[in-house]
């Protein structure tokens, strides 16, 4: 199992969001079996800027904005993150898990 660097609740995200590194990032990654490519990047800096503007994750909604201006192919996200925007997108880019989201 991949150790990762900062506290980490019961269900694997990041306890505090400001503990977040690009070495945390590639340390969840590791454990949720993928290596980061480029895009893998452009959607966790979204994903974190997104947060340092406003204090929460991106919902789906805003993900999808995302995605829609970036001319990304509509499931692009689920490519890069098979098992889900919120368990492995949010987790690598160190969010809280969303009290109110699916898993998947």
């Amino acid at each position: 199992m991949t150790k990762i660097d900062a506290p980490i609740g019961d269900e694997g995200y990041l306890l505090d969001p400001n503990d977040w590194t690009e070495a945390i990032a590639e340390q969840f990654a590791a454990a949720e079996g993928l290596v980061l490519t480029t895009d893998h990047w452009q959607v966790i800096r979204f994903v974190r800027d997104w947060y340092s503007q406003h204090g929460v994750a991106p919902s789906g909604r805003d993900m999808s904005a995302f995605v829609k201006a970036n001319n990304l192919p509509r499931n692009r996200v689920f490519e890069l993150f098979p098992y889900g925007y919120v368990q492995q997108t949010c987790k690598i880019s160190g969010m809280l898990k969303p009290r109110s989201w699916s898993t998947g």
